[in-house]
């Protein structure tokens, strides 16, 4: 294949590329996003310091689940997500060494990056469309874990419910809503 092909290519194309063994691919869709991600990293860390590591953790788990890549979502979103992913790993290790102080400190930035606010609203448009389509109690339940983030103590106690009876269903709720996304169920 020749270079400009890997150049012109969409990426659902390398995607498909790497799928079937071309390790070329895979490095024109890591230069696409690297420099992308490693100013996510460099913002969150405050500095370089642990970025390059992350980078390349984040890639390395991009291409180890390379397979599980959606094509309704587009690769961009799903990278910058097992990057986001990566650096909330790294900070709870990181943080498994500190004392509870160090802990409650105000990380370098929170101010999310273009990227992520645009990638955020895409994902919330997607998830908000097949929230709708659960059940009343399942929205419910769904909305106050993931979106309010209570505890499921909390929600129990809120909805008078045995604490049981709130994990089952949340757990439903969220098998529900994985089936709908794998389906792509659009109705």
């Amino acid at each position: 294949m020749e270079i400009d092909d890997y150049i012109v290519a969409s990426d659902r194309e390398l995607v498909g590329r790497v799928l079937e063994g071309d390790d070329n691919a895979f490095e024109y869709l890591f230069n696409r996003y690297r420099d992308a991600i490693h100013r996510l990293f460099v913002q969150r860390l405050g500095g370089a310091n642990d970025a390059d590591d992350l980078l390349q953790e984040t890639f390395i788990k991009v291409y180890i689940n390379l397979h599980r890549y959606n094509a309704e979502y587009t690769f961009g979103q799903w990278a910058y997500t097992i990057a986001r992913n990566t650096f909330i790993d790294f900070v709870r290790r990181r943080q498994d060494g500190l004392s509870i102080d160090d802990r409650f400190a105000a990380p370098a930035s929170s101010a999310p990056t273009p990227e992520e606010s645009f990638i955020n609203l895409q994902q919330r448009t997607q998830i908000e469309h097949y929230l709708e389509r659960l059940t009343p109690r399942y929205r419910q339940l769904v909305r106050m874990r993931f979106f309010e983030e209570y505890s499921y103590e909390e929600i129990a106690a809120k909805l008078a419910l045995p604490l049981g009876t709130v994990k089952t269903q949340i757990h439903r709720a969220r098998e529900q809503m994985c089936r709908m996304i794998s389906e792509g169920e659009k109705h």
